[in-house]
C-alpha cells in the first residue's frame, strides 16, 4: 500500500531500475508517516561515505509529538540496503552518470519502505514526446468509448 508518490520523478527522469530500501526513522516520524503527513516531491538521494542518504523528505510532526524532543521535519535520513546493492549503485552513479531519485513510500510487512529509482535525466524534447503519447492514449480511449456507445 502506497503512502506517498513522487510523480515528478517519472516526468523528469527515465527510471531504469527500482530498489526497495528501508529507512532509519525516529518514533515521531513513523507516527507522522502513518498519519499521511509526508511529502517526497522535493526529496533526493545522495551517496556519502559509502552510505545512501535521503534528503529533502518533509515529515510534518504531529501536534501530539513528545515534548522532550525537537522534531526536524527535513532531517537527513539513512536508507538501508544490502552492501552489494550499495556498491552496485555507487558504481553506476559515479561512472555511468545515473542519479538516484525517491519514487514512493509504502508499507512492506508493516514496515515503511522507500522505493528508489536509478534514473537518467530527460531532455525537454523527451518530456514533450511523453506528453504527446499521453494525449494520444487519452484520445484513443475517448474514441473507443464513443464507438462502443454508437453500436
Amino acid at each position: 500500500m502506497s503512502i506517498a508518490n513522487n510523480k515528478k520523478a517519472f516526468h523528469d527522469y527515465f527510471i531504469e531500475e527500482k530498489y526497495e530500501a528501508g529507512i532509519a526513522l525516529e518514533g515521531w516520524e513513523v507516527k507522522s508517516i502513518r498519519a499521511g503527513r509526508v511529502h517526497i516531491k522535493e526529496a533526493y538521494v545522495v551517496i556519502k561515505g559509502g552510505e545512501i542518504w535521503l534528503l529533502g523528505m518533509h515529515v510534518t510532526p504531529l501536534p501530539t509529538a513528545s515534548t522532550h524532543i525537537h522534531p526536524d521535519p527535513l532531517r537527513t535520513r539513512k536508507l538501508l540496503l544490502h552492501g552489494s546493492e550499495i556498491m552496485k549503485l555507487i558504481g553506476k552513479v559515479e561512472r555511468a552518470g545515473y542519479t538516484l531519485v525517491p519514487l514512493d513510500l509504502h508499507y512492506s510487512r508493516g514496515r515503511i519502505k522507500a522505493e528508489i529509482g536509478l534514473a537518467k535525466g530527460k531532455k525537454q524534447h523527451d518530456k514533450r514526446e511523453d506528453a504527446k503519447e499521453r494525449d494520444w492514449a487519452r484520445e484513443k480511449q475517448r474514441l473507443m468509448r464513443e464507438k462502443v456507445r454508437g453500436s
